[in-house]
């Protein structure tokens, strides 16, 4: 009975703990997409923090996440679970915040890696007229749900950072964003009408 107690009140302190750690990480967020342009409206720019961070644990519930995203790869790979990419992510992520009709928000759809078992997707939000460049990346699959998110130009797991010198022997990238814009896939993320006829299509494992 008191284990049973002692656990219910770790959960709770740990519940907690994720709980405030987001709503640091959603003010946060909310504040850099305001600063992306001038006419970002705040109120916007904090429905789709608060959205993007949700739908991120939501997903990583929905999927039955184990451990580490790359456990889950594995066990998808084995068909022990049946969704967890990047790619399902950033699919339904994508998916919550289209409903969100943004006004002075836009979606852009990155990959970086395409084609190579290094491939890694998420989605970018810049202001309207904003080069993909200078938007930010939101990436729910590679902190297993806890939204990730920075400014492209510095996110240093996919440029001049960790791994930087070992993935430019693999593909010429080191020193230079890896996340590259993928138009038909940004395409979908516009489309409201045929939202369900497209399914991301991860490359082999």
């Amino acid at each position: 009975m008191i284990r049973t107690v002692v656990f219910i009140i770790a959960f709770s302190l740990c519940v907690d703990a994720v709980s405030a750690r987001d709503e640091r990480s959603i003010k946060k967020l909310r504040d850099a997409l305001v600063a992306l342009a001038p006419d970002v409206d705040p109120g916007e720019a904090e429905l789709l923090s608060v959205t993007a961070h949700t739908a991120s644990r939501d997903c990583a519930r929905e999927y039955g996440l184990v451990w580490t995203p790359i456990f889950q790869n594995l066990l998808i790979h084995m068909g022990k679970r049946q969704r967890g990419y990047c790619g399902h992510y950033t699919r339904d992520i994508g998916e919550r915040l289209k409903e969100l009709k943004l006004k002075t928000l836009v979606l852009h759809w990155g990959a970086a890696f395409a084609g190579t078992i290094d491939e890694n997707n998420c989605l970018v939000v810049t202001a309207r007229n904003q080069p993909f460049e200078d938007g930010i990346v939101l990436d729910g699959w590679r902190r297993g749900g806890r939204l990730f998110w920075c400014a492209l130009k510095k996110d240093s797991e996919y440029d001049s950072g960790v791994d930087a010198q070992w993935r430019a022997s693999r593909h010429g990238s080191y020193g230079v964003s890896a996340w590259k814009e993928d138009p038909l896939y940004t395409a979908w993320l516009h489309d409201y009408e045929h939202a369900s006829q497209w399914q991301w299509q991860p490359v082999a494992r």
